[in-house]
């Protein structure tokens, strides 16, 4: 079996700083004395599992739960305080609504922008452009400046930029869940035909009926560790701890 991901042994730990501190002089008054006192702070512990190509892996947990740092080390945004994950193929993640954005551009503007953040050439993009407008269905917005967009708006640009051709792997936190419903078909729509074309999707959703109708696979994160993976019959067995973290 071919992997499309392999996570190995990762960890995560940041330090958080403990001392409520209200502005940039008291800031460096107690770093230059000294005086900082930082937290360790767990994100992910010993996570190991693969991905294989062409599957539809759906992340589950509570708030505070890993998922968006694990996405964040598998697209190579963050590197893990330990483990390695191994990424056969291009990805496109969709992470965090707005980035790679300028939110004093235009809609038009930001298309290109984005489309070279993810690799594309210019030439490329102007060829893929009405198609791109077209999808995200903002033909009457495309030269309004996205300061002026609700999130949703922002997740139909980065979404249509991100699928305009078929990546290895389809990174989505939480984008099926913005906008309207209807988007929101027309998104799975889209995924499905990236799912025919061996295109593996990693889908974080706190929407469990659209994990279980969409993933055929699942890991359920719980305080930064596997609570159980494997297929749908984990779906019955999801109750999270709601006395972990909350952010």
């Amino acid at each position: 079996m071919t992997y499309a991901v392999e996570v190995n042994n990762v960890s995560m730990h940041f330090n958080m700083n403990k001392d409520k501190i209200d502005n940039l002089k008291e800031y460096c008054i107690k770093l230059l004395k000294r005086q900082l006192f930082f937290e360790d702070f767990t994100a992910l512990q010993n996570i190991s599992f693969t991905i294989n190509r062409g599957d539809v892996f759906g992340i589950i947990g509570l708030n505070g739960s890993g998922k968006s740092t694990l996405l964040k080390i598998i697209s190579g945004i963050l590197k893990p305080s330990a483990g390695s994950v191994t990424v056969a193929g291009t990805v496109a993640p969709l992470i965090e609504l707005g980035a790679g954005f300028d939110a004093d551009l235009t809609a038009r503007e930001n298309i290109f922008l984005n489309g070279s953040v993810l690799g594309f050439s210019r030439d490329f993009m102007r060829q893929k452009f009405e198609e791109i407008v077209e999808f995200s269905e903002l033909e009457e917005f495309i030269d309004v400046p996205i300061k002026n967009f609700s999130s949703g708006m922002v997740a139909r640009i980065g979404f249509s930029v991100a699928t305009i051709v078929k990546p290895d792997i389809l990174i989505c936190d939480e984008i099926l869940s913005v906008g309207d419903y209807k988007f929101q078909e027309k998104c799975e729509k889209r995924i499905q035909e990236l799912m025919s074309d061996q295109t593996t999707v990693i889908l974080v959703s706190h929407s469990i009926e659209q994990i279980e109708r969409m993933c055929n696979r699942i890991l359920w994160l719980e305080r930064g560790c596997i609570k159980a993976i494997g297929g749908r019959e984990i779906i019955p067995l999801y109750q999270p701890d709601f006395e972990g973290r909350d952010s």
